[in-house]
């Protein structure tokens, strides 16, 4: 936290997307489990296409995929700030470590169950299985 003493950061708009858009970057450049987690994502959007799903489907979809996302981006930053911190076997480190990874992996499961039931669902009704 600043100290009261000092002037506030201010910063353009432009300065605060261009921090975003360089943390994306990294994230895509450094991460092959975000690599592969876009790739994932782009399947899906393709699946949904071809299998034709309806607006909400689509939101529903992309809502899950931009959170796998924003969790691999979490866990990201919490390995680079346990870096900074030490190199040192650190149990709270560790645990902290873990649990963002589990996060992860959360999301992840959520957002393949989400999307078998859409896709299955929509596969059902292309192929007419349910009346």
């Amino acid at each position: 936290m600043l100290d009261d003493s000092e002037p506030p950061l201010t910063r353009s708009w432009s300065a605060k997307f261009g921090d975003a858009f360089r943390g994306v970057r990294e994230e895509i450049h450094s991460q092959r489990s975000f690599r592969v987690h876009f790739a994932a994502g782009l399947a899906v959007i393709v699946c949904g296409f071809a299998l034709r799903v309806n607006l909400l489907e689509w939101c529903v979809l992309l809502l899950c995929i931009i959170g796998v996302f924003i969790a691999e981006m979490f866990n990201t930053a919490m390995e680079a700030l346990a870096r900074a911190i030490t190199r040192k076997l650190n149990r709270h480190i560790a645990l902290a470590l873990d649990v963002a990874s589990a996060a992860v992996l959360m999301a992840s499961i959520g957002a393949a169950m989400v999307g078998a039931i859409v896709f299955i669902n929509r596969l059902g009704i292309l192929l007419r299985w349910w009346g």
